[in-house]
């Protein structure tokens, strides 16, 4: 008969768990895709689509691109109750956060809306 992992652990000593458990975390905190972060938040692709508020089509699509704007990546990791960070590494250097601003005003429909009240002004 099988044994679940819950059975195995608590058979462990409370100090061999702690270890577990922090290395369970390092391997979560090293690069995963978009779609590891998903499953790592037990969300699908429906349910992300539907907090960003687009198809589940987008949403895979998202998840297959080699290249993307840090707003739609940040939209993306915020719809999973997350916060994106950008770490800029150096040799010889500490990395170093780099503060992405509101990335709301900055996206595409906020440079039309920027545009379009400029010629309204002209």
């Amino acid at each position: 008969m099988p044994v679940s992992h819950d059975e195995v652990m608590s058979q462990l000593p409370p100090e061999r768990r702690e270890r577990i458990k922090a290395r369970a975390q390092e391997l979560l905190e090293e690069e995963l895709t978009l779609r590891d972060l998903r499953a790592v938040h037990n969300l699908t692709q429906t349910k992300v689509a539907e907090i960003l508020g687009v198809e589940q089509d987008s949403v895979s699509r998202m998840e297959r691109r080699a290249d993307m704007l840090i707003s739609t990546m940040s939209n993306y990791v915020e719809a999973m109750g997350g916060t994106l960070r950008l770490i800029a590494e150096f040799p010889n250097r500490r990395p170093y956060a780099v503060k992405l601003g509101d990335l709301t005003e900055e996206g595409p429909k906020a440079r039309k809306r920027q545009s379009r009240r400029h010629k309204a002004v002209s």
